[in-house]
């Protein structure tokens, strides 16, 4: 028997390791978790569905399916959608994919209701890729049929192929480079968008292998699929979102465990619920204790937009809210009183959305246990009212349930961050919904909890009117709750632990103490939601509130702006009004899923909410009219008009091809001005090097030197100036390219991939590594160990290696000495000597003068973002040093 449940678990493990496979190619290669994994294979199925209704051979359809059309998709969405979000912030990442999650399933069955196909739901029973019906075989003593065979071999196929390829193939060793350094991936040449299409095509492509394999046994059931992903990320989850191997064995061992759970554990069967919740108990098992976040665990400032609203009186910013007040109070009066209940009911949302500003907008933590919240709270005060205590107390009961549930959903937040944080209040909001609202004593089974009227004295909320009235003022109070919190001293402590939590910490603020505020408030505003949504609906159900709605509930508010309560509002009557619109007008109602997922790819493109563009457009305008807030160069005039910045102390003005002494120059930089963001470090820099020139560009702390060799290397774009190569300007070309063109950049600190090994690391340049092992054989005995393992010597010397055999045009070095021995330092500085005998032109940025001067050719002095002198080796003497690194002469 035991064999029996071994061998029909790792079938259904192999989907689960071929879907998870795929979400961990697609995150590794990208860094964007890709909820609408799940969603990508029902498609996928349902083409396969369609093709073969229509009379094409399985293996036909399942061709067509999954070698075609899912890598199409997966493509089409990188370009559409995935590229854009790769540049956004984990929110935005995580709402347009659950975009997706909604829109892709209904895209499709609309697809299929326009075109007259035959019906696809979960009534339809389609077949699989082998023969019809399935022929059953005997395999070691257990009955096992055709397909289930064919499930076990194809992903055995597809681990032993993708293995191969990302071991063994210049495409896979580019994409796990990518996956490793991303930005140093650039730097040597590799193209790192099309390295991520390339992923999102296997990884749809592997979605679309494990969607046709499980259809025959969960049938066409999107929501059944949406299953299957968490149950695939609980595999990429032990395999910490990077090991495609470990992802392989981990799906493999979570099929066989959940069968052996099933048949072997009798006694959990009066726990309602808690066998098929495996997956979601090994998904938040391994989060916890494999995936603690390294690095910030409460968002991070760069996701935070600059308010384009500062600057406008209180006014303004308050009018249009007023105004849109007084049109809700008079539709409320004088409207329809369905409508009005329509308007109720998305002003309860709104009351709820209200809690996702709280932890999410304010405290950038995504938490996905929303509707648990709010179900808790609901459920509890059902069953509180039942047991005989007074309504309000019921009430009180209810929300202080939540708070509780926010409390134990925090402890996570403490250990980890980001994506994780988000798969964890996942995983624990799926385990409520499996488990704790399955208990007949606490949920009152399918029948659920009546409730009353909440009483005000004077009317009673069983008049919508009386509900809008009500929601408005609480959402008013939730609303002051936000600002005064924003404006506290816990408020301020909270941002300042997003912001930077190892300087909040040192500073003596307390981040898990502030972490759980936030989800103890957030939580009790949903629950107050959620008995607020059981009143108005007069009863609540175990089902009333899923766990997915959590989902739908962060996207919309985070369509509409997420930070401020307004968005929270528009969203819960967008919420509410837009299916009852589209029913009203006779449209599908996978049209509205549709334009859901719409809002996604714009989200990609605007992160912060529909509020926030508008605010943007607005701030747009502003400037258009105010020439002095257009530019912030055009403040400083200095910046703006190169004749009016201070004359360069011995300075020569070379020509625009040449250095000082006539030669031709091979690499310049022309006028250049570049900054990050707001900030300008680079001020009409002039600089150029010739073929075998060595040049130092030297400076104190600041001066800039690193951002000149960025914007060299084209890792950093200029907002004004010329990069010129060989005469050609190079200015608009992105790193990779002008790597390709012979522009190498050996970055500060160690310029290797860790997570590769040396001949990995070499064969990223390389072609043959061998040279290189003969020109340093300490490498070569090393070859196949990871260069993260490797003293900091040995890892620049592995940095500089590849530029022996295959000299660049131009190489440019950013601090090469920086933490090396003397020893390892003079080799470093002899592999530039030869480089220069062979033609090479080199920038050297150097802090400390001593070696850069003994092997450099010419020497320019940087101070401020400006070029202060540039000039032979022989002139520079002690003062020209001291007033570069000081400021002194």
């Amino acid at each position: 028997m035991i064999a029996g449940y071994i061998l029909s678990g790792l079938v259904t493990g192999a989907v689960f390791a071929v879907m998870g496979a795929g979400l961990t190619l697609s995150y590794a290669a990208t860094g964007v978790f890709n909820f609408a994994h799940g969603a990508v294979g029902f498609v996928t199925a349902l083409l396969f569905y369609q093709c073969d209704r229509a009379g094409l051979p399985a293996w036909l359809s399942g061709l067509l399916a999954v070698g075609v059309f899912a890598p199409a998709l997966g493509y089409a969405l990188h370009r559409a959608m995935f590229r854009g979000l790769a540049r956004a912030g984990e929110t935005a990442q995580i709402v347009g994919t659950i975009g997706l999650t909604i829109a892709l399933p209904a895209l499709g069955l609309l697809a299929v209701d326009l075109l007259g196909l035959p019906p696809a739901d979960a009534a339809a029973l389609p077949r699989g890729v082998g023969p019809h019906p399935a022929v059953t075989l005997d395999v070691l003593g257990v009955r096992l049929d055709t397909d289930q065979l064919i499930t076990f071999a194809l992903s055995a196929v597809t681990a032993a192929g993708l293995w191969a390829f990302l071991r063994h193939t210049p495409y896979g060793l580019r994409m796990r480079a990518s996956v490793d350094r991303r930005r140093l991936a650039t730097l040597r040449g590799v193209d790192v968008d099309a390295t991520s299409a390339l992923a999102w095509m296997l990884g749809s492509g592997l979605a679309g292998l494990a969607g046709v394999l499980a259809v025959p046994v969960i049938g066409l059931d999107a929501t059944a699929y949406t299953v299957l992903l968490f149950a695939s990320a609980t595999a990429a989850v032990f395999g910490r979102l990077r090991s495609v191997p470990w992802t392989f064995a981990a799906g493999l061992g979570l099929g066989v465990v959940q069968n052996l759970v099933a048949g072997y554990t009798d006694f959990l069967e009066e726990i309602t619920g808690l066998r098929t919740a495996v997956p979601v108990i090994l998904l938040f098992a391994g989060l916890v204790l494999l995936n603690r976040s390294r690095e910030r665990v409460a968002g991070s400032s760069a996701e935070d937009a600059p308010d384009h609203l500062t600057g406008v009186p209180p006014w303004r910013r308050r009018l249009p809210w007023a105004l849109a007040l007084v049109a809700l109070l008079a539709f409320t009066v004088a409207g329809p009183e369905y409508y009005v209940g329509v308007a109720a009911n998305g002003l309860v949302l709104a009351l709820i959305f209200c809690s996702f500003v709280v932890v999410t907008g304010i405290g950038g933590m995504v938490n996905l246990a929303q509707a648990s919240f709010a179900a808790m709270a609901a459920l509890t005060c059902g069953w509180a009212y039942a047991s005989g205590l007074p309504f309000f107390v019921a009430i009180v009961l209810g929300v202080l349930a939540a708070c509780a549930a926010g409390l134990l959903v925090a402890l996570p937040a403490l250990r980890l961050g980001g994506r994780v944080l988000t798969l964890a209040t996942l995983a624990l909001a799926l385990l409520a919904d499996q488990v704790l609202f399955q208990v007949d004593a606490f949920s009152n089974g399918t029948i659920g909890w009546p409730l009353p009227a909440l009483g005000l004295g004077f009317a009673d909320t069983s008049d919508p009117r009386v509900r809008v009235a009500l929601l408005l003022a609480l959402v008013g109070l939730a609303g002051l709750l936000v600002r005064n919190l924003e404006r506290s001293a816990s408020g301020r402590a909270v941002l300042a632990v997003r912001s930077a939590p190892a300087a909040a910490v040192t500073s003596g603020l307390s981040a898990p103490r502030a972490k759980i505020t936030l989800f103890v408030l957030a939580s009790g505003v949903a629950g107050l939601g959620g008995v607020l949504f059981a009143v108005s609906k007069e009863s609540i159900t175990a089902t009333d509130l899923p766990a997915f709605s959590g989902f739908v509930w962060l996207a919309v508010v985070v369509l509409q702006g997420v930070r401020r309560v307004g968005g929270a509002v528009l969203g819960g009557l967008v919420a509410a009004a837009v299916p009852e619109l589209l029913a009203a007008w006779g449209v599908s109602a996978h049209v509205g899923a549709v334009l859901f997922g719409a809002g996604g790819v714009i989200l990609a493109q605007h992160p912060d909410g529909v509020l926030a563009q508008l605010a943007e457009s607005r701030s747009r305008r502003r400037r258009s009219r105010d020439p002095q807030s257009r530019d912030p160069q055009s403040r400083d005039p200095e910046s703006r008009d190169p004749d009016r910045r201070e004359p360069v102390v011995g300075a020569v003005r070379e020509p625009a091809d040449q250095v000082a002494d006539g030669a031709p120059a091979l690499f310049r930089l022309e006028g250049v001005v570049a900054g990050y963001a707001d900030c300008t470090v680079l001020r009409g820099v002039e600089l150029s090097v010739r073929p075998g020139e060595v040049v130092a560009l030297l400076g104190a702390n600041g001066a800039g030197k690193s951002t000149a060799c960025a914007v060299a290397a084209g890792d950093l774009p200029v907002a004004a100036g010329r990069v010129l190569l060989d005469g050609m300007d190079v200015t608009l070309w992105p790193a990779h390219r002008r790597a390709r063109a012979g522009v190498l950049l050996a970055p500060e600190g160690r310029g290797v991939f860790p997570g590769l090994t040396v001949e990995e690391n070499l064969r990223t340049w390389l072609d043959d590594p061998a040279p290189a092992y003969e020109r340093m054989p300490q490498l070569a005995a090393r070859r196949t160990v990871l260069a993260g393992a490797l003293s900091g010597g040995e890892q620049q010397l592995l940095t500089l290696a590849p530029a022996l055999v295959r000299p660049p045009r131009v190489l440019v070095a950013d601090e090469p000495s920086l933490g090396l021995a003397p020893l390892v330092v003079r080799q470093v500085f002899e592999v530039f000597a030869e480089l220069r005998e062979r033609g090479v032109a080199l920038l050297l940025v150097e802090e400390k003068a001593t070696e850069a001067l003994a092997v450099a050719d010419r020497v320019a002095f940087m101070r401020l973002g400006r070029i202060t002198w540039t000039g032979p080796r022989s002139e520079v003497d002690a003062d020209r040093l001291t007033a570069a690194y000081l400021g002194v002469s």
